[in-house]
């Protein structure tokens, strides 16, 4: 067989890929001859980041790398910021594309898609960026970006072929399947410390990021045995169920959670990177952990950053939960419950009035779509679903708003998610000042048949600039942009669409969906805040 046979084969016989994103071009064509009747669904985006951007919500709703065919050049710097984006985030992403022939690489010539380095290009964007130059060493190579999603922290991993290689013969593998990769254990000195300082906190304190969400199960024992108070953060969102009594949510960066924060005497953060998008969103460094700091963590450097540490165990989140619950056999006391629902009583979400305008909206979603996976744009009800939104299970709500903070996320990666798990449904939340940026992405919904239903938050412009350039005394310029009518475009596309003002329009049209293709719902922010009002 050829490399590229080689290739398609590795992907689904070896990895189980069963589905891929790219846009085909001239130096990808013979990818698409091994494809052909393998069995594998290929999704053609309009864009190379709505590309990324779907692999990264399949992966993040599924658990399993999103997998791109991705052309020389232009395509890889189209794609290059959906890699930032799960990069930040840690979503196992492989992006496999072409590159120019090996004897012109870095010569200059002007040839077709030619970049100066590729490969270093792409590499600040990637877990490694490898340029493949001897195809028999291609199982190796896949077998490397495996191991990273299997059994380090994730991301995306970058594997070019160049073009004259993908016609070349290779040597099937003696065995398709792939090596058993475990992920580390903790350290069971460390392990032993850890429990004994949780044993003897008095006010314990448990922050769970987005590393954990494979194990709800083990999650939710410990911090019940614990009886301790639990942020989860955005993407550990649902890891405790929907309103647990020791959830405090993802309000890390608002006043009565940070104050419990202050007086913890011991803090275990697990999977998660204490960074400001989580802990911080209100960028004035704030969040102070003055207690015994036990981070867990795949990554050691990840360990050290942020706050200052007490102990780290450099291992995976899930087993080392699992082990964690084995040393606290019956529950402890400390109040935890009583503290919870006292801090969530002080913040008063429902009335805050930087929430309040989407307490009504969630309460619709939660009320016609309680199985849904919400996936979300920058944009205000993404903001506010941060802190308002509590879901059944993990893997359903996540967001551009954190880490990297890309435009043009939400679409792309609810219509990924919605590929992964066919079973339930799946929101996209956009405002029409992001969604400009994939758009076109519409005609994939259409093209695939995906029932996304996508909720057009429409404030005539950059609400979020606007309010900051006001608040910085800077004049506006730039945010009040344009719009398009959106309907017509979405009909345009063939995609059935509405416009609603109210809660009860909105839970009307959303009990009235079609089940055969996307369905785009306009919510006119003015008359909504109305009223609301």
């Amino acid at each position: 067989m050829t490399c590229a046979e080689l290739l398609i084969r590795l992907l689904r016989d070896t990895y189980g890929v069963d589905t891929l994103f790219g846009i085909p071009g001239v130096h990808t064509v013979e990818l698409y001859r091994g494809l052909e009747g393998s069995g594998m669904q290929h999704v053609t985006p309009r864009h190379e980041q709505g590309a990324g951007f779907m692999a990264d919500g399949y992966a993040r709703a599924s658990g399993k790398p999103g997998v791109c065919l991705i052309i020389t050049g232009p395509g890889m710097t189209n794609i290059a910021t959906a890699m930032g984006q799960a990069l930040a985030d840690s979503v196992p992403m492989l992006v496999i594309s072409s590159v120019n022939r090996r004897d012109t690489l870095g010569r200059g010539q002007g040839r077709l898609h030619e970049l100066p380095s590729q490969q270093q290009m792409i590499s600040g964007v990637a877990r490694f960026s490898h340029t493949l130059l001897d195809a028999e060493a291609l199982p190796e190579v896949l077998a490397r970006a495996f191991a990273v999603f299997r059994g380090a922290r994730p991301g995306p991993v970058h594997i070019e072929i160049p073009i004259d290689l993908f016609s070349v013969p290779v040597t099937a593998p003696r065995a398709w399947q792939a090596p058993a990769i475990y992920r580390a254990a903790p350290d069971p000195e460390g392990l032993i410390q850890a429990a004994s300082w949780l044993r003897s906190a008095e006010r314990p304190l448990v922050l769970l990021g987005g590393g954990c969400v494979d194990a709800p199960e083990a999650a939710r024992a410990l911090v019940e045995r614990l009886d301790a108070p639990t942020v989860t953060t955005i993407n550990a969102k649902g890891l405790l169920g929907r309103h647990h009594p020791l959830d405090l949510g993802a309000n890390a960066a608002l006043p009565a959670v940070r104050e419990l924060a202050r007086d913890a005497d011991v803090i275990l953060a697990v999977g998660t990177e204490l960074g400001e998008t989580d802990y911080d969103v209100v960028f004035d460094d704030g969040f102070a952990l003055a207690g015994t700091l036990i981070r867990i963590d795949l990554d050691p450097e990840q360990l050290v950053r942020n706050q200052r540490l007490s102990l780290g165990l450099v291992a995976d989140a899930g087993r080392s939960l699992a082990l964690l619950l084995e040393h606290f056999p019956t529950p402890l006391q400390r109040h935890g419950v009583a503290r919870t629902a006292a801090a969530l009583a002080a913040l008063d979400l429902a009335h805050d009035p930087a929430f309040a305008d989407f307490v009504p909206f969630y309460a619709t979603l939660a009320e016609q779509l309680p199985e849904a996976i919400l996936v979300g744009d920058s944009t205000a009800p993404v903001y506010a679903g941060n802190h308002l939104v509590s879901q059944p299970a993990p893997r359903r709500y996540f967001n551009a708003s954190t880490g990297y903070g890309t435009l043009g996320y939400g679409l792309p990666a609810a219509l990924g998610a919605q590929l992964a798990r066919p079973d339930l449904t799946v929101v996209a939340l956009v405002g029409d000042g992001g969604v400009m940026f994939t758009l076109s992405e519409l005609a994939t919904a259409v093209e695939e048949r995906l029932p996304v239903v996508i909720l057009l938050w429409h404030n005539t412009g950059y609400e979020e600039i606007r309010r900051y350039m006001d608040a910085h005394g800077v004049e506006r310029l730039g945010v009040d942009i344009l719009p398009p009518d959106f309907l017509a475009l979405a009909r345009g596309f063939g995609c059935v669409a509405t416009h609603v003002d109210d809660p009860a329009s909105l839970s009307e049209a959303l009990a009235s969906r079609p089940l055969d293709g996307p369905f785009l719902i306009e919510i006119g922010a003015e008359p909504w805040q109305t009223h609301r009002e």
